[in-house]
């Protein structure tokens, strides 16, 4: 059986045994026949709240957040489109700043954001980086549930008005992205992410793909994101060709919730029982451009794996891991997953991006976890994976292990799915 997966910008053919392998993919849902023209009829009619134009008085701060580079949001078509929107609305330029919400990543260069925004909106709008580890830079509202304090961007509590854009898929520990997200993490302060990201929240149960209510990560991500005052979001769903299936924009907190179990219908998969071997994807470019994201896919593919199975993630990680990111340094810190998760434990231990760390340790400590990228196998055993060179070959080898009615799994779209066992 020959299956693409979903890698690099190409994708990745892999043959795998008939008869013994089942795709688990979302329901197929087509694009829109004409995207620019839903998004107008979105923000003309959104959920629950007034039309967008009707926020927009009269040399209003405009603050519009938009998701950065590791994201797959149509911002090339999106941003344009709502800036062309806010200038028939007689909005002037200079009332307008673009904010990248970076969360705790890095900063995006010139020419990324040319390629996300395109160059005409880079170079005739005000667009900005947010920075994560820089306290002036934001605004503290209120504390954390752990009493840190709960710091957001200054640009985009001092606005007037705020356009949250992005796009809606699970995620594997808020639920869903999209919403709040924008505001919290998107534009927070590091301190606060380290916070809300704590492993307490991770190892809560409910803190997991598709649930966002009951969610205490997620609950908390939408306390601090309306602390900031009224947002209005403009989110969409995307289907395996990156083409918009919809448009939900309005009322934070009701086009989220509308978005998401739209999503939730396409991307929820009941198996039966689990799998012997899981191969997953972290849904191709630009969502696998590192290994730190690719964690991800690895949580996708888990919910359906056997304990002691094999997980292969095929991420091409055209970034690395990225070498010397916080997430690198703390995988090379412990010699061992279960080394790292007792690092986590110890009382007053907190790394940035440790919330990825141990989530692929807690996979590692159930499953044996393959990696196929382009990384070599050095980098590959410092981060306490296995390579994996040819994909289909291993799955025959696992199988063979595992016995005559082992089975193996595939998951080509990644973390845009949803398994779950009945």
């Amino acid at each position: 059986m020959n299956v693409t997966l979903a890698y690099g910008h190409r994708g990745l053919a892999v043959d795998l045994p008939d008869g013994r392998t089942t795709v688990i993919e979302p329901s197929s849902r087509p694009g829109l026949p004409d995207e620019g023209a839903a998004l107008q009829q979105a923000l003309e009619s959104p959920i629950g709240c007034p039309p967008l134009k009707a926020w927009l008085k009269p040399g209003a701060k405009i603050c519009i957040l938009f998701t950065d580079i590791t994201r797959a949001t149509p911002n090339h078509r999106l941003i344009p489109w709502l800036l062309r929107y806010l200038e028939s609305q007689g909005v002037q330029r200079s009332q307008v700043t673009l904010l990248n919400q970076l969360g705790t990543h890095r900063p995006n260069t010139r020419a990324e954001l040319e390629k996300m925004l395109t160059p005409e909106v880079v170079a005739g709008w005000n667009v900005v980086n947010h920075e994560p580890e820089n306290e002036h830079a934001c605004v503290t509202l209120g504390t954390t549930r752990t009493g840190v304090p709960a710091r957001i961007n200054r640009i985009a509590v001092e606005a007037d008005v705020r356009i949250l854009t992005g796009f809606i898929e699970p995620h594997f520990f808020a639920g869903f992205s999209g919403g709040p997200k924008a505001l919290m993490p998107g534009v927070a302060h590091l301190e606060t992410v380290m916070s809300n990201h704590g492993v307490d929240h991770l190892n809560d149960p409910r803190s997991t793909f598709g649930i966002c209510e009951g969610n205490p990560l997620w609950e908390e991500l939408l306390e601090i994101a309306l602390r900031v005052g009224p947002s209005f979001l403009l989110n969409v769903t995307l289907n395996d060709h990156r083409e918009i299936t919809r448009v939900f924009a309005g009322d934070l907190v009701e086009a989220h919730r509308t978005g998401r179990e739209y999503v939730r219908s396409a991307a929820m998969q009941r198996v039966d029982r689990p799998f012997e071997v899981v191969v997953t994807t972290n849904s191709g470019y630009p969502l696998d451009m590192n290994l730190y994201q690719g964690v991800k896919g690895m949580s996708a593919g888990a919910r359906i794996l056997k304990q002691g199975g094999t997980l292969i993630l095929a991420a091409e990680c055209s970034e690395g891991v990225p070498s010397g990111s916080p997430f690198d340094r703390l995988l090379r810190e412990g010699r061992s997953p279960e080394e790292i998760l007792a690092l986590l434990a110890t009382p007053g231990f907190v790394r940035p991006e440790q919330w990825q760390a141990q989530i692929q340790s807690l996979i590692q400590r159930r499953a044996k976890v393959l990696l196929h990228s382009t990384m070599s196998d050095e980098v590959l055993r410092a981060a306490h994976l296995t390579p994996c060179h040819d994909i289909g070959a291993t799955v025959r080898a696992e199988l063979e292990r595992f016995g005559p009615e082992a089975r193996v799994a595939v998951l080509p779209q990644g973390p845009l799915t949803i398994p779950y066992l009945a």
